[in-house]
């Protein structure tokens, strides 16, 4: 392809604000089920809904992977300075690697707790046995990531509104729907 695109594909797009929706989605429902008391159906629900959406949201990143993989990234204009392409390739690194190591890890905890993931009525296999040493590390990890990994993004959604309103280049553009963001 001698012309690099101007956006994104749709589907990079629309799996890039999937992603978006299902990552608030996720920590929303651990944040209200913390609000719940214990033994009401409704913690229990907020639970599996909290690793279900965890769990697509990992099967979205491996297709952006792959979408990213197949196709050409758009060239930012006018282009930033090198510090600032290689600060975003360093956070885009980072958020695909939160985005994968957050389900593996909330699973490998709730295998350790002995508990079973279940994905819309489908149970997941144990992937390692029960131990509770291993699920309390497991949790102080998740949680210790995950908290990085929402600051991650809150610094990821601040760079694309400085490129946007302070540089005034084409990065937010790129991944925004055609005839959105100008």
């Amino acid at each position: 392809m001698l012309n690099p695109p101007q956006r994104y594909s749709l589907a990079q797009i629309v799996l890039h604000w999937a992603t978006f929706v299902l990552i608030i989605a996720v920590y929303a429902t651990i944040l209200i089920r913390e609000e719940i008391p214990k033994g009401e159906p409704l913690r229990d629900a907020l639970r599996d809904w909290h690793r279900q959406l965890a769990l697509l949201a990992f099967a979205l990143v491996w297709l952006r992977l792959a979408l990213r993989a197949m196709l050409p990234s758009p060239v930012i204009q006018p282009p930033p300075p090198h510090w600032q392409r290689r600060a975003a390739r360093a956070a885009h690194i980072a958020l695909y690697a939160f985005l994968i190591v957050m389900p593996l890890l909330g699973l490998l905890m709730t295998n350790a707790a002995g508990r079973t993931v279940t994905v819309f009525g489908f149970a997941l296999p144990h992937l390692i046995g029960e131990s509770k040493t291993v699920a309390d590390v497991l949790k102080e990890a998740h949680e210790i990531i995950g908290n990085a990994g929402y600051a991650l993004i809150g610094l990821h959604a601040a760079a694309a509104l400085y490129h946007h309103w302070v540089r005034r280049d084409t990065t937010l553009r790129h991944m925004l729907a055609r005839g959105a963001g100008g």
